[in-house]
């Protein structure tokens, strides 16, 4: 067994683009190897409003220039040209606060579909535009992924999984996490999206390391 936890936020484009590679890569391990994922909230806004901000707005802000975000924006494009991602800046209008997001994932692990769900909530964000922050939006992604619709809706009515998130994320301050994506890849750590290789390399490392004999 390989355990990896992956630490990310959803609106993240460099979590998205590094789990599409590692997605990849997993590919690279011996058929029947068994891995086990789990993912860990962090926010890179933790104080955007519950509501979100206008993206135009807030990248101009943080770059000083909507030019420059555009700039960047499409260097992420550049970069993940080989990931099958399709990217879609111009239909995104919000840049959400995604605690509602990482709370839902805390249901989706519980119910063994958070893979599904994180997977949703990128394509969401970055190749649909959707909101994020949004609780029907969320619900949706939900179902998409397997939970029930309703039952995931009333989740998000309440406060459940808050402390779970909040707890991660401390956790994650005290371990030194200060930036995204970051992959424990069966104690190895695989910080930011490398390229596929570096990926390849360390679940064979993980893998050979899973397939030692236990010593008494």
């Amino acid at each position: 067994m390989i355990d990896i936890a992956i630490t990310s936020d959803f609106i993240c484009p460099w979590c998205f683009i590094g789990e599409r590679r590692l997605a990849r890569a997993l590919a690279y391990l011996p058929d029947g190897t068994e891995v086990a994922l789990q993912w860990k909230p962090f926010e890179l806004n933790p104080g955007m409003p519950a509501e979100g901000v206008e993206r135009r707005a807030y990248r101009t802000q943080k770059f000083g220039s909507w030019e420059r975000s555009r700039q960047l924006d499409a260097q992420v494009m550049a970069a993940a040209s080989d990931d099958g991602i399709a990217f879609d800046y111009d239909a995104m209008t919000r840049t959400p606060n995604t605690f509602a997001a990482h709370r839902l994932m805390q249901l989706a692990q519980r119910e063994g579909v958070a893979t599904a769900l994180a997977q949703a909530l990128f394509a969401a964000y970055f190749e649909q535009g959707r909101d994020l922050g949004d609780a029907a939006t969320l619900a949706d992604l939900a179902a998409q992924a397997g939970l029930d619709r309703a039952a995931a809706l009333a989740y998000l009515a309440g406060d459940d999984g808050s402390d779970a998130v909040r707890a991660a994320e401390r956790e994650g301050m005290a371990r030194g996490i200060r930036g995204v994506p970051l992959f424990d890849i069966g104690g190895e750590v695989v910080s930011g999206a490398q390229p596929l290789e570096v990926f390849v390399l360390a679940l064979q490392r993980a893998f050979d390391r899973a397939s030692q004999p236990a010593t008494a």
